[in-house]
């Protein structure tokens, strides 16, 4: 009997035991089961989602005739998931670019020689934007640093003019580049706008790019770069068309399509004009 008593005991005392036991391992799995639910609702807040950047454009397709003299393009944007204690303390800058189609160019230099200019030494790039136009929010030292704009091939100072022979950091091809930014700077191909980009409300953004009236035909590339604290976070792109219109675009695609053809009635337009001018201008 006393046997069977200390029995019972033994099992109430284990029970007694195991109950906190229980109980603890219960709590910590709920613990562990509500920072796994926190976990899953902070990955699902849209403010811990990363900054993107869209853009469209005010036309997709610009015209020219001859009397073209030039006009201003008009991009629209606007940020998602954007940051509000950022936004207020307007650390978001954006930079908005117009890449013109690319070509392969020959930058000669000339150097008198017998009284007579000639060319002498010359360098070739590869991919050269015929036109290039910047607009940004702030002044681009103000919003990051060289290094980041080279490896981003952004600015009319610091994106690639890769040389077809030789490195970029050949001197030769260094001289030249600069020449060739220079020469289109003073053709208005190349410009830089500070203050062009400015945002008409908390996420949305407006760019004014002024197109010369030398600005070249083709396909032309948009890209809008954001960056947060002077580092990049993400960029947009979409394209432009310009296009010649009328009788300037039937010569033009004429000119393309019928090369032979063209040159042979140029030079036959050319021998009939002389020959009119000088039965018309003749002298008896």
């Amino acid at each position: 009997m006393k046997q069977i008593i200390r029995k019972s005991l033994l099992a109430t005392a284990l029970l007694t035991a195991l109950v906190p036991l229980q109980s603890g391992n219960a709590a910590t799995r709920i613990k562990e089961r509500g920072q796994e639910m926190a976990a899953v609702t902070n990955l699902q807040d849209p403010q811990q989602l990363p900054e993107t950047i869209e853009i469209g454009l005010s036309t997709e397709t610009i015209a020219i005739a001859s009397n073209f003299s030039g006009t201003n393009l008009t991009i629209f944007g606007a940020l998602d998931n954007a940051d509000p204690l950022i936004r207020r303390q307007g650390r978001y800058d954006i930079i908005v670019v117009l890449e013109g189609p690319q070509r392969n160019l020959v930058v000669r230099e000339k150097s008198r020689y017998l009284g007579v200019w000639v060319n002498a030494d010359s360098e070739t790039f590869t991919s050269v934007p015929l036109s290039y136009s910047l607009a940004s929010t702030r002044p681009l030292q103000d919003i990051t640093d060289e290094k980041t704009y080279r490896q981003l091939s952004l600015g009319v100072n610091y994106f690639a003019l890769n040389p077809e022979y030789g490195t970029l950091t050949d001197p030769n091809a260094m001289r030249f580049g600069q020449e060739l930014r220079d020469l289109k700077s003073r053709q208005g191909l190349y410009s830089q706008k500070v203050g062009s980009v400015e945002f008409v409300s908390q996420t949305l953004f407006r760019a004014t790019l002024a197109l010369s009236t030398n600005v070249p035909v083709g396909r032309h590339k948009a890209r809008a770069l954001l960056f947060r604290h002077g580092v990049f976070i993400g960029e947009a792109n979409t394209h432009l068309n310009i296009v010649k219109a009328g009788l300037e675009q039937q010569i033009f695609e004429a000119a393309h399509q019928y090369s032979l053809a063209y040159g042979l009635f140029a030079v036959f337009l050319a021998g009939l004009t002389g020959w009119l001018g000088q039965l018309l201008f003749r002298k008896d």
